[in-house]
């Protein structure tokens, strides 16, 4: 079971209490939960950015946990990607030379980088932007290029922390389009933090959290809009709406 608390003097918080839950390969899957509910903090946890008290974080049967910083950094740059709400593109760097930046740092060989990189870009039709900045491009233009860069390095597990938080409704499909795009044609496996129940509608399940527990998990069997509407009333339920944030 997993436990992360904060301390703040002689007291003790609890976050994430006996936490326990599993991510199959090419699953895509949402964490769902009110303000508060510990999401971004279980997700910080899984990447290793924040220490935890107790339990394994286990990435291709291998616990991570206790690995040192710099093989944290490798374990970070070639087998997970990472998809944020702010997008987190660098503004002098070219949508190109953005993607590429995961096989730079990684020291892959040039030709094959680039070439990987120009066929991503085909598959979720950013090819006509490659040549532009970040500052020249939309909100959805800019979260499918954070994707795209996240699949460079074919890593086990995408994880997103509110990936259409700050995107129009247009611009958000296209975002989960992408990623139902990576995991139709590239086996990506996707572990995506939201509070909105229209992005998780499209996701295999969602794991819902509670005052630092899982609360419940929901499977999707029927129609996307009647799990949309699952996610709702299980969110109304807890006492939280559709536009809680942490």
């Amino acid at each position: 079971m997993f436990q992360k608390s904060y301390v703040s003097g002689e007291q003790t918080y609890p976050v994430l209490r006996d936490v326990s839950l599993e991510v199959k390969k090419g699953e895509f899957v949402a964490v769902m939960g009110p303000s508060g509910s510990g999401k971004t903090t279980l997700l910080n946890c899984i990447s290793c950015f924040i220490p935890h008290e107790q339990g394994e974080i286990r990435l291709a049967d291998q616990d991570i946990s206790g690995f040192k910083e710099k093989e944290l950094a490798k374990v970070r740059n070639r087998q997970m990607g990472f998809v944020f709400q702010d997008f987190m593109l660098l503004d002098g760097l070219s949508v190109f030379e953005n993607i590429c930046l995961p096989q730079i740092i990684a020291s892959r060989p040039v030709v094959q980088m680039e070439e990987r990189a120009r066929n991503i870009c085909r598959l979720f039709g950013i090819e006509k932007i490659m040549g532009k900045y970040p500052a020249e491009i939309s909100g959805g233009e800019r979260q499918r290029t954070a994707v795209a860069r996240a699949l460079m390095n074919q890593p086990y597990v995408i994880l997103a922390d509110e990936p259409t938080g700050n995107l129009d409704s247009k611009s958000c499909k296209a975002v989960i389009d992408a990623f139902l795009q990576a995991k139709k044609e590239m086996g990506a496996t996707i572990f995506m933090v939201t509070h909105d129940s229209f992005a998780a509608s499209f996701c295999d399940r969602v794991i819902v959290l509670k005052d630092g527990k899982v609360y419940g998990e929901l499977q999707r069997s029927g129609t996307r809009r009647a799990f949309m509407d699952e996610l709702l009333d299980t969110i109304r339920t807890l006492g939280g709406d559709s536009d809680d944030n942490e």
